[in-house]
């Protein structure tokens, strides 16, 4: 009685209570190589908008498992197009809102120190370089930078060599912490991760056709907020949003 009494004073002074629904921050759900790029995006986008949009990191294939159990997600950005299309078959992503964005490299890592210049091909003594010690690599069978890394090993025939030797982790960022800790003698991540960790040093790149194309698809999550994530979206693939992604390294696909 006292809250309908509030509001009828309200009403007759003019003054209106303001809806909360609709008010809820945008969530991004973004493969964890994009966490420095992405960081910074949204925080110039949150100056600009005035808005709280934040974002959850981990692999592809946790966060799409996430968002297949019920996770509030409004925005999926993933490391490969397999885990995209996953949630696109279970009805979970509006497939018009979709299309792909970043490009990456895969690059052999070794800590600072013990860097050297290498070329990666079906020659490399990558057994020898590991020296009896271990190879970080995202989990093979379902982080993408893993799945690539298998790829990019099968093709270049040495992965006989060293799939007994890999240090599995649970996605590429812990994959790289492993090398700059010193835990694994080298280790196969995006060319952007190894920029952002001054422990470790780039020895050499994979060939772009030892695996498959490197992409990032992005799209709304069904049952997004449209009215706040679709702003986002776009700021991702305006001329300030593309630029920090430019300046870590990543290359942009799509406008």
């Amino acid at each position: 009685m006292a809250l309908f009494r509030l509001s009828a004073l309200l009403v007759a002074a003019g003054l209106f209570l303001a809806p909360v629904a609709g008010a809820r921050d945008t969530t991004v759900y973004a493969a964890a190589s994009l966490k420095t790029a992405l960081d910074e995006v949204l925080a110039a986008y949150n100056a600009q908008a005035g808005t709280k949009a934040t974002a959850a990191y981990a692999a592809s294939s946790a966060l799409a498992r996430q968002i297949e159990a019920g996770a509030p997600a409004d925005i999926f950005i993933s490391a490969d197009q397999e885990w995209m299309d996953h949630l696109a078959k279970a009805g979970l992503i509006r497939t018009e809102s979709r299309f792909t964005f970043l490009g990456n490299q895969l690059v052999l890592v070794m800590e600072r120190s013990q860097a050297k210049r290498l070329t990666i091909d079906g020659s490399l003594d990558l057994a020898g370089l590991l020296n009896g010690r271990r190879l970080a690599v995202g989990d093979v069978n379902a982080v993408p930078a893993g799945r690539y890394a298998k790829a990019a090993l099968i093709r270049l025939g040495l992965w006989n060599k060293v799939s007994d030797k890999l240090a599995p982790a649970e996605n590429v960022r812990a994959a790289l912490a492993l090398v700059a800790r010193g835990e694994a003698a080298a280790g196969i991540v995006y060319a952007t991760d190894a920029r952002v960790e001054p422990g470790v040093a780039i020895v050499g790149v994979f060939p772009a056709d030892s695996h498959p194309r490197i992409e990032y698809p992005v799209a709304l999550v069904t049952g997004a907020d449209t009215a706040s994530a679709q702003p986002l979206l776009d700021f991702l693939r305006s001329d300030e949003g593309r630029r920090h992604f430019t300046n870590q390294g990543f290359t942009v696909l799509k406008k």
